[in-house]
C-alpha cells in the first residue's frame, strides 16, 4: 500500500531533472514521490501540502546557485523535525560542511553515485542514521579539528562587523546575483563591487564568494543567532550514537 512507503518531497533545478529522478526512485518499492518543487517558495508551498517523510534538496534551485541553501531557515523553523538530504552535484568541502551545519541527515553526491545508493541513502536517514560517504566524513573531521580559523568568534559578532552598503552587497551574492546585477541594483560600478567584496571578505574572515554565500543565507534570512542555534541542537541531537564502520566502501553511518 503506498501508505506503507516512504513519502519524498524533491526539489532540484529544473522540472526534466525532477522527473527523472522520481521515476528512478518510485522504481524502488518502499519509495513514492509526494510533490516536486524548482524553487525556494516552491519548496515550501509544497512542503505544507504534501507532508512528505523525508525532503531531498538541491543546492541549487532555480532562484539562482547555492539557492537550495536560501530555504533552510525557514524549513528548519516550520518542520525541525523533517529528515532532509542535500544534493550535491559534486563533493564540494564547503558545502558538505554547511549542510551539516544546517541540519542535514545526509549529504549525497550525484557525481560519487547511482539512484540505487541514493536511495540507500534515504532508507537509511529514515531509520534515523547519519549518512556521509567516506570523502565527505574526511572534509566533516578536517572542519571541526581545525581550530586555526576565526569562525566562531565572527559567528557571534554576526553581519554586525559590517556597513549599511557591505550588508547590501552581502544580500545581493546571497541571493545568487552576480557583480554586474549587484552594481546595476546599487548604483555602483563593478570595481566599487569587488572592493566591497574585499572588505566583506576581510572583515568576516573568508576567503571566497562560496563562503560569503553560505555565511550570509542563515543569517539574513532567520531569527536572531541564538534561536538558530537552539534549533539546530535540537536537529543535531538523537537517543543513538556511535559509529557503524562494518560495511565497507564509502559509507559511513551513526547508528
Amino acid at each position: 500500500m503506498q501508505s506503507d512507503r516512504i513519502s519524498i518531497l524533491l526539489a532540484d533545478s529544473n522540472v526534466l531533472g525532477c522527473r527523472l529522478l522520481a521515476q528512478a526512485l518510485e522504481k524502488h518499492q518502499g519509495f513514492v514521490v509526494v510533490a516536486t518543487a524548482v524553487t525556494s517558495a516552491e519548496l515550501l508551498c509544497a512542503l505544507r501540502e504534501s507532508q512528505p517523510h523525508v525532503a531531498l534538496i538541491g543546492a541549487n534551485l532555480q532562484d539562482g546557485p547555492l539557492s537550495g541553501f536560501a530555504s533552510l531557515p525557514q524549513l528548519r523553523e516550520a518542520y525541525p523535525s523533517l529528515p532532509w538530504i542535500m544534493l550535491l552535484d559534486r563533493t564540494d568541502p564547503e558545502l558538505v560542511v554547511a549542510a551539516f551545519r544546517a541540519g542535514a541527515r545526509g549529504v549525497f553526491s550525484r557525481s560519487d553515485g547511482d539512484v540505487g545508493m541514493l536511495s540507500k541513502c534515504i532508507s537509511r536517514v529514515m531509520e534515523g542514521q547519519v549518512w556521509a560517504d567516506s570523502t565527505q566524513l574526511h572534509y566533516l573531521l578536517e572542519a571541526f579539528a581545525d581550530g586555526s580559523k576565526p569562525t566562531q568568534p565572527l559567528r557571534e559578532r554576526g553581519l554586525s562587523l559590517l556597513t549599511a552598503r557591505e550588508e547590501a552587497v552581502a544580500r545581493l551574492v546571497a541571493e545568487g546575483m552576480g557583480n554586474r546585477e549587484i552594481a546595476n541594483q546599487l548604483n555602483l560600478s563593478e570595481h566599487t563591487v569587488k572592493n566591497y567584496l574585499f572588505r566583506i571578505f576581510e572583515k568576516l574572515g573568508l576567503s571566497n564568494r562560496v563562503e560569503l554565500v553560505l555565511y550570509a543565507i542563515p543569517r539574513l534570512n532567520s531569527p536572531p543567532a541564538e534561536s538558530v542555534s537552539v534549533r539546530m541542537s535540537k536537529l543535531g541531537s538523537s537517543p543513538k550514537s556511535g559509529l557503524d564502520v562494518s560495511q565497507p566502501g564509502r559509507v559511513w553511518e551513526t547508528a
